[in-house]
């Protein structure tokens, strides 16, 4: 009887939760990629409609000005959401559960991250088909290093908080694109363009550079949790988001010399 009484919990743990998490990512990859199919042929034509510039683009540039209407889509979403966990939630606050920070999740994280990985996935595709017109060797690495964290957080529940902290840098990305948008319409040398520049460069240092010290930090004194994760996901934990800050630095040194750049200019 008491056996029976396990395999009757064991059942419901299975169909609530695991399957629960498996229904809630195979439906956000698969809605995500369909999304950004959506979001690209909506930018063509939208694009067309409103924009004098976009018909004297050159069919590359066409291409690019869809990807990058995807990417600022994504990137509002999770950056919202990102926000949202490390924050705001309880589900991740140090005295609400006595599970281990690093191995809390619950479906709603697991449907975001899925939504995220269904873009990268769609992203490198389009990177790799058009390479190297959509970005060089450090794109793929990034994407690369983006999926496997969000493959292995979203199948074992493991990271999903420290995965969320990484995913705030996306929070640059819209500023990243209107960049090129302006440039791209010949407005290189107006205001909103020196403002862009600006605002990138600040969101930058905030997203990119003081968060990833914070998340260090947030690793460094939950390091007694951290270690409960299964082998791979301590070293996804410690690699993955050191590598993003050495490109977060080198970018970062670019932009803000192409910063100075437009400032001695203006002088």
């Amino acid at each position: 009887m008491e056996i029976k009484s396990y395999i009757t919990q064991a059942e419901l743990l299975l169909r609530n939760y695991i399957l629960a998490d498996s229904s809630a990512l195979y439906t956000s990859v698969i809605g995500s990629i369909c999304a950004c199919k959506m979001v690209y042929d909506l930018s063509q034509v939208i694009s067309a409609l409103y924009f004098k510039s976009y018909s004297r683009l050159s069919k590359s540039q066409k291409i690019e000005w869809n990807n990058r209407a995807i990417s600022t889509f994504h990137a509002i979403f999770i950056t919202t959401m990102s926000l949202f966990f490390v924050f705001w939630s309880d589900l991740y606050s140090d005295d609400r559960f006595a599970t281990a920070i690093t191995l809390r999740h619950s479906v709603l994280s697991t449907f975001a991250l899925g939504v995220s990985l269904g873009y990268f996935l769609t992203d490198l595709g389009m990177i790799l088909w058009f390479y190297p017109s959509l970005g060089g060797l450090e794109f793929v690495v990034h994407h690369l290093l983006s999926m496997v964290s969000l493959i292995y957080a979203t199948l074992t529940g493991e990271g999903h908080i420290y995965t969320y902290m990484v995913l705030i840098y996306e929070a640059t990305t819209p500023a990243v694109n209107l960049r090129w948008y302006l440039d791209t319409a010949g407005m290189k040398k107006s205001r909103p363009y020196l403002i862009n520049g600006i605002v990138m460069f600040f969101s930058w240092l905030v997203a990119k550079i003081l968060l990833f010290m914070y998340l260090f930090y947030h690793i460094w004194a939950h390091y007694d949790q951290v270690k409960q994760m299964q082998t791979l996901g301590l070293c996804l934990v410690l690699v993955v988001p050191s590598v993003i800050a050495i490109l977060n630095l080198v970018w970062f040194w670019k932009i803000f010399m192409e910063l100075k750049k437009t400032l001695a200019k203006r002088h």
